[in-house]
């Protein structure tokens, strides 16, 4: 008789807001925090290429469920970008493959080109990236030395900034939404100040509502002892703070609770929102229907859960 298989970790559940550091990837920033915080279930709300620094939200146990929603979030990044040169990758870690003069800048000339990039506009996501065609990952394709034709993606640039500028770099501050490609914007906003372009140093500073200055660093997390760690962890309910809040009597809960949308008399809310019950403990996440009920979307088992300050 096979012995039970032994559970590795604890059952903790929460959210850790990560400032990831140069050279790892997403994943692998995300390995050492579950095993410093001793956690049996987690996962990344976004990847940041190894170059890539700043904001990456970890989810713990029951957090995981939200980090849908986390992904979906608009996303702000700082980003340098050096022209003059194309690398493979689009970032400082591609090898280069093409230079080209950097025509004389002036901050009304690189404004008039960065004006073409604010709002809806069209992406085509690079190769060296984790999206997927025909079953394989781009980069994967990219790296046995294989194009293949993507398919432009609609993305919305919110704000762009021009923060500094150089003969030949630009310092920027993009705020989008998901599935937004910085280097593609990098190499789109060289073309239209007529010279190539490429990231070399990027920063992400927020995701939804989180902001990286309540971000912790993987060092300053392993000097830390265990208690304090998970104490770092916050509430689940904080990754969708700004949606409406919704309190539910005991029957409404009931109904709710087991998957069934419920008519909440005077509901001023429209869209999703965050559902508590009548103690005020958190226990999902609801959409309002066309018709005014509230339906379940993503519902937690949190029973010593509190609402978020």
């Amino acid at each position: 008789m096979s012995k039970p298989r032994r559970r590795k970790g604890d059952a903790i559940d929460g959210i850790l807001l990560l400032d990831k550091s140069p050279g790892l990837t997403s994943n692998q920033a995300l390995q050492q925090a579950k095993r410093l915080l001793a956690a049996r279930k987690a996962g990344h709300t976004g990847s940041l290429d190894p170059l890539a620094t700043g904001l990456l939200p970890v989810c713990f146990g029951e957090a995981t469920k939200i980090s849908a929603f986390l992904l979906d979030s608009d996303k702000r990044y700082w980003v340098l970008v050096r022209l003059g040169t194309a690398t493979a990758t689009g970032d400082a870690e591609g090898e280069i493959r093409e230079r080209k003069p950097v025509p004389e800048l002036s901050r009304e000339r690189i404004e008039a080109a960065l004006a073409r990039f604010r709002g809806e506009i069209m992406q085509i996501p690079p190769m060296y990236s984790a999206l997927k065609q025909g079953g394989q990952r781009l980069y994967d394709l990219a790296r046995q030395g294989i194009e293949v034709e993507r398919p432009p993606r609609r993305v919305v640039i919110h704000e762009l900034k021009l923060l500094d500028f150089g003969p030949d770099f630009l310092e920027l501050e993009v705020f989008c939404s998901k599935g937004t490609f910085i280097r593609t914007l990098a190499e789109d906003i060289a073309g239209a100040l007529d010279t190539l372009g490429h990231v070399e140093q990027l920063r992400r500073t927020a995701v939804g509502d989180f902001a990286i200055d309540d971000a912790v660093t993987l060092e300053a997390l392993a000097e830390m002892p265990l208690a304090e760690r998970c104490a770092l962890l916050l509430p689940i309910d904080r990754a969708v703070a700004s949606w409406p809040e919704i309190r539910l009597g005991d029957e409404m809960a009931f109904y709710l609770l087991r998957g069934q949308p419920v008519l909440i008399p005077k509901l001023q809310a429209e869209g999703f929102v965050r559902l508590y019950n009548r103690e005020g403990a958190f226990i999902g996440v609801g959409e309002v229907l066309d018709d005014g009920r509230v339906a379940p979307r993503r519902l937690f088992n949190l029973s010593k859960s509190k609402p978020s300050a």
